[in-house]
């Protein structure tokens, strides 16, 4: 049995390990949110010395933030040069592209089976209710959230819980991120034309037109992606 003092030093122990906890967590949320919303641009270092100022922590929170990011993709750590916000090669973005079709299909015919479920046609229609505003679509991360939240919608709707963390892991901000000079208002006004018809075939339980319709946008985006400069991408290692 412990005596008092032990009890102490073990509920001292236990406040401060919540407290660090808390403190990597905070910061790594901080990091990421900045990361999602272009604040950190890919290719960006992320210097020590200047976030544990910013955020008022120390290092070793910061660097435990620095791998919850890094085992997300969101970051790396490069010899001499520290930790720095991915970008992606060209045959990376080809690559997730691929994969991101598979998954996507799949969702996208997933969601159209289970629409007819109770409380899911409410759930996406509130989640992709941006989707059907008129207003111009411009290069600022209102889009980028909006496509996100489109896809990541599909996936969530699926009913397949392990499908919906594949496509969250799919790195769709940092690519989003990393073309987004590269997309013009027309480009953007045709996503959101496929996106709407996408999600007009998912709310009419149309699986086949649904798998279609995001097949055939993926694919869009991916020779779109592959047609671009390699200036914009990371230099093969």
């Amino acid at each position: 049995m412990l005596d008092p003092s032990d009890r102490n030093d073990l509920i001292d122990g236990e406040a401060a390990g919540r407290a660090r906890g808390n403190t990597v967590e905070r910061v790594f949320l901080h990091l990421k949110d900045g990361i999602l919303s272009g604040r950190y641009a890919p290719g960006q270092r992320l210097i020590e010395a200047d976030l544990t100022v910013e955020l008022a922590v120390s290092r070793g929170p910061l660097r435990e933030a620095f791998r919850k990011l890094t085992s997300e993709g969101l970051v790396e750590s490069v010899p001499n040069r520290g930790a720095i916000v991915r970008r992606l090669s060209h045959q990376q973005t080809q690559e997730l592209f691929q994969i991101r079709g598979a998954l996507e299909v799949l969702a996208a015919r997933l969601a159209s089976e289970n629409i007819g479920l109770p409380g899911v046609k409410a759930r996406f229609e509130q989640a992709v209710a941006p989707i059907w505003s008129d207003a111009p679509r411009n290069l600022g991360m209102t889009y980028l959230d909006e496509n996100r939240i489109f896809h990541q919608a599909v996936a969530d709707i699926s009913g397949n819980e392990q499908l919906a963390v594949l496509c969250r892991q799919m790195q769709l901000p940092l690519i989003m991120l990393q073309l987004s000079g590269t997309l013009t208002p027309e480009t953007l006004a045709l996503s959101n034309k496929e996106h709407r018809q996408i999600a007009a075939a998912i709310l009419a339980g149309d699986a086949k037109g649904a798998a279609r319709g995001m097949e055939a946008h993926l694919e869009r985006a991916r020779r779109f992606a592959d047609g671009l400069p390699r200036g914009i991408f990371r230099t093969a290692d």
